[in-house]
């Protein structure tokens, strides 16, 4: 790995640390990602007015459902680009520890 590789944000409130990618995602695949975000922030923000509205809790509970179901889709995305490049750059390196890594993520996925 190069030093830049190496280097490390400070632990996130979660405890992990962040590392840097070795290979920067495209700027296409970056815009997409945002969109998704931006759009389970538009679908959260509904529910906060659902709220504010006093609206059915069958209604909350549906949109509720489709933001768990967008942000379990954004993750496995996260997941295959992890799988596809960062994964693969690690294994041609002699790195298999990335696969017990990948094993624990994909848990924590559900």
């Amino acid at each position: 790995m190069t030093e830049k590789n190496n280097q490390t944000a400070p632990k996130s409130a979660g405890g992990a640390c962040c590392h840097l990618k070795a290979t920067p995602r495209k700027e296409e695949t970056v815009r997409l990602l945002k969109n998704r975000l931006n759009r389970m922030n538009g679908q959260l923000n509904g529910i906060a007015r659902m709220l504010d509205e006093n609206r059915y809790c069958g209604d909350v509970l549906i949109q509720v459902a489709a933001v768990e179901s967008a942000l379990q889709a954004f993750g496995y995305l996260i997941l295959q680009e992890h799988m596809e490049t960062c994964m693969v750059e690690e294994i041609g390196k002699g790195n298999l520890e990335v696969i017990g890594e990948a094993v624990d993520l994909i848990k924590k996925l559900k």
